[in-house]
């Protein structure tokens, strides 16, 4: 069983599809976390507490870092034997849309980007939350405030105040975007939904759920630059439930 995962074509791309929709299952449940800033950040704050640094989180964590470390390993082995097989055609399926899209040739680089974006919000979030909490302490400073790892509300609207950051974020959420696209419904392909009923089902629930992905992570950053304030960040640090 190993050797089919690892050796075979087919193999590995099970192997994509089953970390994919992996991946693709946590992204909706983070988007839908995330959409509780625009009607309570004392209820963001209190999903931020729940996970935490508690055992299930780390867990979660572990897992979720797993799957996107094999997601991005078959993805880059996938692209080198389709290199060698075929030259410049990659991603070859077997149900051909008319037209190969854009994103179907250039999956790689949109998930390199991808992981880009991946390493700037740990950079921004989970090192200043569960990481700070696993190493013992209660806060960090961020923009010269000091930020409790527990407070995601006012971290993302510091974060979030900065329009540089909102584009970064946005240039991110549209390259997985175009990843989806493609990546969802051939995800299901691999599992053998490859007809002519089922191709163009797949293509629509596809751009589906990556515009709802992208439109949920793209709102909150939005809304919380034109929001945060001053004063209201400082409700956000003061604020005892």
């Amino acid at each position: 069983m190993s050797c089919f995962l690892t050796n075979s074509s087919v193999g590995k791309k099970l192997v994509m599809s089953i970390s994919g929709c992996f991946l693709v299952l946590f992204i909706l449940f983070h988007m839908s976390m995330n959409l509780t800033m625009l009607f309570s950040w004392q209820g963001y704050n209190a999903i931020c507490e729940f996970l935490g640094a508690n055992w299930y989180a780390l867990a979660g964590t572990a897992l979720l870092a797993a799957g996107v470390l094999v997601h991005f390993v078959y993805a880059f082995i996938l692209t080198i034997d389709n290199y060698r097989a075929r030259g410049k055609q990659r991603y070859a399926v077997t149900v051909q849309e008319k037209g190969v899209s854009w994103a179907s040739k250039n999956m790689l680089v949109l998930g390199v980007i991808v992981i880009l974006g991946l390493g700037l919000h740990l950079v921004h979030f989970w090192s200043k939350m569960q990481l700070v909490e696993i190493m013992g302490a209660h806060a960090s400073v961020v923009g010269g405030l000091d930020v409790p790892a527990t407070n995601g509300a006012a971290l993302m609207m510091v974060t979030f105040s900065k329009w540089y950051n909102v584009v970064l974020y946005l240039v991110w959420f549209a390259a997985l975007w175009f990843h989806l696209t493609h990546g969802v419904w051939s995800m299901f392909q691999t599992a053998g939904f490859a007809n002519d009923t089922w191709y163009p089902r797949l293509k629509c629930g596809a751009n589906i759920v990556a515009t709802l992905i992208f439109l949920g992570f793209a709102v909150v950053a939005v809304y919380c630059y034109f929001t945060s304030t001053p004063q209201l960040i400082e409700e956000m640090l003061t604020y005892v439930g």
